[in-house]
């Protein structure tokens, strides 16, 4: 397929003939779902509508889900090799396809091109490569004391995505459960479905076996909601809100299904007293600002040391004045627009609290950048003097909004970091090492970055407190779509080995 020059119009039109845009993906074939409903897709640099999607229904739901559970049988015992194989031909796919996936990914949430084209498709290329090298190696027969422990595959998965990372959190999910054996089924979200859509492209084209990966679009109220409380589903994956993961989990609880969930945050980004400040806080902002701030692990809490925070305040300023906030479609654009309208009011709104709590606005506010009298562009704003309890400092915005909070001593610091009811991600700044890493050990998160190393698909992510439960990425990842199983008797070290070799090999041939 030449995408090399592909524009957004040409994606929908693509995808339109294909008949992708009134489909669903079950059992290896693009069906027609059983009810009516659509969803309109909005381009939010525009406002305006640019295609329409079909919804599935909790009928299509059961479907993909018999689906799922007869593929199951053989893919749950399939070869490392067979498994490794097929990520590697999805990993092939997605690189050859980036240009098709960055458009769409431009298109329907409003990522800037060049950052759609440079994070947003290679990061989400990296789990699929990263969950087929970890397979190779993965010990799911181990012996101990007499005893075999197995790792076996869960069964079959409902994996909920959301709209703000719309490639990457597919990956995220989709790489380790094949890796693990599990059958699948996707609900991406109904706002930036468009990237899904290519995937399931992608998972027809690797060859994967009918059922093993299915897709229904729909809503979180209908086919969200049929997938957690549907009884021959065995685990649940969502990223999303807090509310939505507390919602899915009281779905699923009836059905004692595994519930891995992966939710909001609002992390700090402590700068120790002995921090460059020209080292730590530029890529600060950046950070917070990255995807329009519409990432749950973005450091959107700023602690610095009180007596130098008007220097914090100058270099936040200068940094914020290099972001370039405009057209998505512009390879000038750093910042595009927000996803969708409910965000763009979301963020609209806690500025607006942020200015009546009496935060110092430094930077951006209320309204659209100038010139930008359409689409859901939001100002990059920068508070100071910010207050722990203030709604701003407590509340995920998912917006370009920064809060800058200062402090007198580390360890009012460390009790400000930990002083939310979330617990995702955290960043420490500080030329002690030795310092900076007893603070991140005090930090109650799922992640702590120290002086911004470069992001890894290896760390484990996930979240302490409200930010949810379970890890995704690296070995962890796998981890969260395998059962354990212990056996006992079951013979010495050497004849476990050969015996459940000989066993899966028989279980794949059949």
């Amino acid at each position: 397929m030449d995408v090399k020059n592909m524009g957004h119009s040409s994606i929908i039109e693509r995808l339109r003939n294909a008949g992708r845009l009134d489909r669903v993906f079950i059992d290896g074939e693009w069906v027609v779902p059983l009810g009516g409903a659509r969803a309109t897709v909005i381009d939010p640099s525009t406002e305006e509508p640019i295609a329409q999607i079909a919804l599935g229904t909790a009928h299509d739901v059961a479907t993909a889900v018999s689906a799922a559970r007869r593929a199951f049988v053989a893919w749950s015992v399939s070869s490392v090799q067979t498994r490794a194989a097929l990520l590697d031909r999805v990993h092939t796919l997605i690189l050859e396809r980036a240009e098709e996936f960055a458009q769409a990914i431009s298109l329907e949430m409003g990522a800037a091109i060049g950052f759609a084209r440079s994070t947003q498709v290679p990061v989400a290329a990296e789990h699929i490569r990263v969950a087929r090298d970890n397979l190779a190696s993965y010990p799911f027969l181990i012996h101990r004391e007499g005893v075999a422990i197995m790792r076996e595959a869960i069964g079959v998965c409902g994996l909920i995505t959301p709209w703000n990372w719309p490639l990457y959190q597919i990956t995220a999910k989709v790489g380790p459960a094949l890796a693990a054996g599990c059958t699948l089924v996707l609900k991406p979200s109904e706002l930036s479905p468009l990237s899904a859509l290519l995937f399931a492209e992608v998972m027809h084209d690797a060859g994967i076996p009918p059922g093993v990966f299915n897709l229904v679009n729909g809503n979180g109220a209908e086919v969200g909601a049929a997938l957690a409380a549907h009884p021959d589903v065995d685990m649940i994956s969502i990223t999303g809100s807090t509310r939505a993961g507390v919602l899915v989990a009281q779905a699923a609880a009836p059905t004692v299904k595994r519930v891995a969930q992966e939710l909001g945050g609002k992390s700090p980004n402590l700068i120790l007293p002995d921090a460059d400040l020209t080292r730590a806080v530029p890529p600060g902002v950046a950070a917070a600002f990255r995807n329009v701030g519409q990432s749950c692990s973005a450091p959107t809490r700023m602690i610095v040391p009180r007596e130098r925070l008007e220097e914090v305040e100058r270099i936040a300023l200068e940094a914020a004045s290099g972001f370039v906030v405009g057209d998505p479609r512009s390879q000038q654009t750093t910042h595009g627009p927000v996803a969708n309208r409910a965000q763009f009011n979301r963020v609209q709104e806690m500025i607006g609290i942020g200015i009546a709590e009496g935060a110092r606005l430094i930077c951006g506010g209320l309204g659209r950048p100038e010139a930008l009298g359409l689409g859901f562009y939001c100002r990059p704003t920068i508070f100071s003097s910010v207050q722990s309890q203030m709604q701003i400092a407590q509340e995920e915005i998912f917006g370009p909004v920064l809060a800058v909070i200062p402090y007198d001593t580390v360890d009012e610091a460390v009790g400000i970091a930990n002083d939310t009811v979330y617990g995702l991600g955290a960043h420490v700044q500080g030329n002690d090492l030795g310092a900076a890493r007893a603070v991140a050990a005090r930090i109650r998160s799922g992640q702590v970055h120290i002086n911004y190393p470069a992001w890894s698909p290896h760390a484990p992510f996930g979240g302490y407190k409200r930010s949810g439960n379970g890890r995704e990425y690296g070995i962890e990842g796998i981890e969260e779509y395998l059962e354990t199983k212990a056996i006992l008797g079951f013979g010495d070290a050497e004849t476990s080995t050969t015996t459940v070799k000989s066993m899966r090999d028989a279980q794949e041939q059949s």
